[in-house]
């Protein structure tokens, strides 16, 4: 019997299927809603003499990730479902999943594009438009291409940990537009090995705000996979200034690019496109923050530190940014099992739990005051009452030791 005859049947014997196997075309909702959803919408809204109202669509990014997806978590909760041992290699080897994350891409840049077409065009009649889009309406525009290319990082992380060699590639595409290739290289051997550590620039602290976090994470990052690259190329007998580094290889991807694009729409598109790429690869950075806040390993009596576990990093369950961010929060069995694909991550019992999901975490992060209120308690329960088993931010270690210390 073949493999996946083999599995296949095991599948049929358990009486299982994915409840979410189609739901998770709902992932393709994000670059293609320009499309779907914004364009008509603005024609219709001015074809009614809507107009102010039919501005509202160039802002659909930040519609759908801080108003749409929040409030659709919490009607309809969280996930629940964890796929039985029996199926998971038949789940592995469907590639039906995988050609859901392929098709994130040529959406992706069928968004930009129309994108810069739209934010240079004078006249966009043919959506009842007097003339070209004013400045609010190309801001609004280029945070939603950015929001795109934002969860076109998560993309990127999913075909990144893979081993076929076409979708580690692809995942090098999909970083081209935010100007963060350099991620590919810095999570998969940076963060994979320093998570939960004082030592990693993608793990946020106690006491340390999102807005702090910000600048270490970004230049951490890039700082952490330039020495990772140039200790593999010294190890090669080769210079790090060669295009052999993936860092300068990514970065003339984004070049390319970026060229391409301005020579296509002309000068007047560069601002937006360097303001969705902030906006994306922030977006990234936002999550990095919720997932690993506070959490920490111990050293062993050798010195060393322990072993990831699901105890270092937060998850959350609620289906719906599940659905979009392919199971990204589900951390501590990604973190266990790194080249594990989305569809068959679980959620484990063992780990911490944020209140709410990604979205509406994200939306808590940028507010200090009301982030710390949330989340340093339950670090502080996690590790029950001693917060000197945290990563507490160096700056803050007095004053968090001070509020939360034990009496």
């Amino acid at each position: 019997m073949s493999t996946e005859a083999g599995t296949a049947t095991g599948r049929q014997e358990v009486g299982w299927r994915d409840p979410k196997r189609y739901l998770w075309l709902w992932g393709l909702f994000a670059p293609t809603g320009l499309f779907i959803i914004g364009l008509p919408l603005i024609r219709g809204l001015n074809e009614l003499g809507l107009h102010t109202l039919a501005e509202v669509p160039f802002w659909l990014g930040p519609i759908l990730i801080y108003l749409v997806i929040p409030a659709a978590d919490l009607l309809f909760g969280p996930d629940g479902s964890n796929p039985p041992d029996e199926v998971m290699e038949y789940l592995e080897n469907d590639k039906y999943y995988r050609y859901l994350t392929y098709l994130y891409l040529p959406f992706q840049y069928a968004s930009l594009v129309m994108a810069c077409y739209l934010i240079t065009a004078d006249d966009l009649s043919w959506l009842g438009i007097d003339g070209g889009l004013n400045v609010v309406d190309k801001i609004g525009l280029a945070l939603t291409i950015g929001m795109v290319g934002g969860i076109g990082i998560n993309t990127a992380h999913e075909l990144g940990h893979k081993k076929v060699h076409m979708e580690r590639w692809l995942s090098r595409i999909a970083l081209a537009q935010t100007c963060y290739g350099h991620f590919y290289i810095e999570h998969n051997r940076g963060h994979h090995v320093r998570v939960a550590t004082p030592e990693d620039p993608a793990s946020s602290r106690v006491g340390e705000t999102f807005w702090a976090f910000w600048p270490r994470t970004v230049w951490g990052s890039l700082r952490s996979a330039w020495g990772l690259e140039r200790t593999r190329l010294a190890r090669l007998g080769h210079k790090p200034w060669t295009l052999h580094n993936d860092v300068l290889s990514a970065w003339l991807m984004s070049l390319v690019l970026y060229a391409a694009l301005v020579a296509g729409f002309g000068i007047e598109v560069l601002p937006y496109l360097v303001l969705q790429a902030i906006v994306g690869f922030s977006l990234l950075e936002a999550v990095n923050y919720l997932e690993h806040y506070g959490l920490l390993r111990q050293r062993t009596a050798r010195g060393r530190y322990e072993r990831p576990t699901p105890r270092h990093s937060w998850n959350s369950d609620h289906i719906v940014t599940n659905i979009f961010l392919y199971h990204l929060q589900r951390h501590s069995d990604h973190h266990a099992y790194p080249t594990r694909r989305y569809q068959t991550l679980r959620s484990w019992d063992g780990a911490p739990n944020l209140p709410s999901g990604y979205a509406s975490m994200i939306m808590l992060a940028y507010v200090p005051p009301l982030w710390r209120r949330v989340m340093d308690k339950r670090v502080l329960a996690h590790y029950d009452g001693d917060i000197t088993l945290a990563n507490v931010q160096p700056s803050k270690r007095d004053e968090v030791l001070a509020r939360y210390a034990p009496a």
